[in-house]
């Protein structure tokens, strides 16, 4: 019945439906914060099987859409330990796709473009009063596998989530982050609460002129401690001072009686 032999692009595409669940329900003893602070998922070891079988390449990417919303976004595998049927998300990634706990995601693999630059937008004034938030974004985006235009990703920073919304990927509305020299963040920031955002002024370079070195102890001894309580100079005593130099209980007494013989 079919004459036509199938594409080979369509022999090595692996798509499969899954019920998605936050890292929150994976079992086990071991903490799996860290699959929040990235852009991958966890997903069962015949995933792996029948990838291996259809020859993926590397990077393994995805693209996930969820039929019912009509929304999709696009991420990484972290590793093939979830249970058979079932895969774990970001919860960031859940609230894209409008998914809840046991929801079905359709999830196929996909070669994307690798990214020249990419926008974002805070979604909130806090992060911009970071030092350094295009450091603390870039340094973020290693956990991240690829971006997805219009997506608001999650970063955890000091123990606290910053929320941004991906305006813009170039070339393409999808784009892979690994192993890339991407352009991110620029530009200056600005608060959308309408306040300026401090700049800290850069360090003055010292002169080496400025730099006042002691004078060495050459009676340093091993084992012997010194203390130097004022190393300044003393200035010099004048004849005055020496006059009016104060001695300790150099006063006369005073009694509260009146003087005069006692009575007997």
């Amino acid at each position: 019945m079919f004459d036509h032999p199938i594409p080979r692009a369509f022999q090595n595409r692996f798509s499969t439906q899954y019920r998605c669940y936050s890292v929150s329900m994976l079992a086990g003893p071991n903490d799996r914060s860290d699959v929040e602070k990235g852009g991958k998922i966890i997903m069962p070891p015949s995933a792996l099987d029948q990838l291996s079988r259809l020859n993926i390449t590397y990077p393994m990417l995805f693209k996930l859409t969820n039929k019912n919303s009509d929304r999709m976004t696009h991420c990484g595998v972290l590793e093939f330990v979830a249970d058979e049927g079932i895969c774990y998300l970001p919860h960031w990634m859940m609230q894209n796709l409008l998914l809840e706990e046991g929801g079905l995601v359709q999830v196929e693999s996909v070669n994307l473009m690798v990214a020249t630059y990419s926008k974002f937008q805070p979604q909130s004034p806090d992060f911009l009063d970071i030092t350094n938030p295009k450091a603390v974004l870039e340094n973020a985006l290693r956990n991240f596998a690829c971006l997805t235009t219009g997506d608001v990703i999650a970063i955890n920073y000091n123990e606290k989530i910053y929320e941004l919304r991906v305006m813009e990927t170039k070339p393409d509305k999808a784009v892979s982050i690994i192993e890339c020299d991407m352009n991110a963040f620029t530009g200056s920031g600005n608060r959308l609460d309408g306040k300026k955002k401090g700049i800290e002024p850069s360090p003055v370079p010292i002169d080496p002129s400025d730099i006042k070195r002691g004078i060495p102890n050459y009676e340093y001894k091993v084992g012997r401690i010194t203390f130097i309580r004022n190393s300044r100079p003393q200035p010099r005593k004048t004849a005055e001072d020496e006059d009016s130099e104060f001695i300790a209980f150099s006063g006369e007494g005073q009694s509260l009686r009146k003087k005069g013989g006692r009575k007997p």
